[in-house]
């Protein structure tokens, strides 16, 4: 009797410590203030995004999301998005910084969510980058940002570690 109360405790205690960050999580996350997307109502990370940082603060990037003609036929998407933004290398050395978004968007036929990346990368401290690209049935956008060697695309470090900060999903 007592090993099956211990085990019970223990299996609330693991349950609880796993929904307490994501509680927390949710209790101090400050709404995204800014302007509506155009053409639809309000969007979560329609209008400005970031400062998002790099990690050990080596690179940063910020900007603003626009998104029009949200449809709600199959799968949810805005029919075109703008994304703007600066992406800062802050090393003085050989590393650039590197803002790597993922957009996730429908295909022709209404029934696939495929995503491909779209990256930025500046390497002259002090000056930052500018960029501004348009996405077609967009559903969702994503960006990590990371300071590496200057390549042709990013590194699958900075692609598969750490999170991606979610700046935009269709409704």
């Amino acid at each position: 009797m007592t090993i099956s109360r211990l085990l019970t405790g223990l299996a609330l205690a693991t349950a609880l410590v796993s929904i307490a960050p994501a509680t927390a999580q949710a209790a101090t996350a400050q709404p995204q203030n800014g302007p509506a997307a155009t053409g639809t109502t309000a969007s979560q990370g329609a209008g400005p995004w970031g400062t998002y940082y790099a990690p050990g603060r080596r690179a940063k990037a910020n900007g603003s999301l626009t998104v029009s003609g949200e449809d709600h036929a199959v799968i949810p998407a805005a029919e075109r998005g703008r994304i703007s933004g600066k992406v800062y290398d802050l090393t003085r050395g050989p590393s650039c910084g590197w803002a790597v978004f993922r957009l996730t968007y429908r295909t022709a036929d209404g029934k696939n969510l495929p995503f491909k990346h779209r990256s930025i990368v500046d390497c002259s401290y002090g000056t930052p980058k500018s960029f501004t690209f348009t996405q077609r049935d967009l559903y969702q956008v994503e960006l990590k940002v990371c300071s590496e060697a200057k390549a042709s695309k990013p590194s699958l470090n900075c692609l598969y570690a750490g999170s991606w900060k979610i700046l935009y999903v269709s409704k």
